[in-house]
């Protein structure tokens, strides 16, 4: 096992490519493909028969060239109405209050989505009573921090 055969490399770069697509398939985040393109250019590179520094550099510079080109499109128009986390798209949205909202008492529960979370006032002093909707205005850890919806 001292030095990789041709017929070897090839069976490398094939797998390369495989393993990258099966990871980009299950991120689908657009985080391997520029490689997975250059590990396809190797092989192709490979099968002409040319040596390992041709694979590598074909590689290095078709992966380089893709990351660098593609990715600021890719990420500006294919991910485009991506929200960077799942509850950054909560803020500003109304919440029910399942249990009575005390920051002094440390009680508090509001459900978005199906989802209880603890909530707590964004005031310490104001109690936000059961059954009554709330705004969230930002969250910390764990925690909705909420206000009182004012009923129009």
């Amino acid at each position: 096992m001292g030095t990789l055969t041709p017929e070897m490399m090839k069976l490398v770069w094939l797998s390369l490519v495989v393993v990258l697509l099966i990871i980009e398939l299950i991120t689908v985040g657009l985080t391997t493909i520029w490689f997975a393109a250059g590990s396809a250019a190797a092989f192709l590179v490979s099968l002409a028969g040319l040596g390992i520094v041709w694979q590598i550099g074909v590689f290095l510079i078709v992966s380089i060239v893709l990351f660098v080109f593609t990715r600021p499109w890719a990420m500006k128009y294919v991910n485009k109405n991506r929200e960077k986390t799942n509850y950054e798209g909560m803020i500003g949205k109304t919440v029910k209050v399942t249990q009575r909202i005390s920051n002094l008492d440390q009680t508090g529960k509001a459900v978005y989505d199906g989802q209880e979370w603890t909530a707590r006032s964004r005031e310490d002093h104001l109690v936000i009573e059961e059954g009554s909707q709330a705004e969230v205005v930002k969250i910390e850890g764990v925690k909705l921090i909420v206000r009182e919806k004012e009923e129009k």
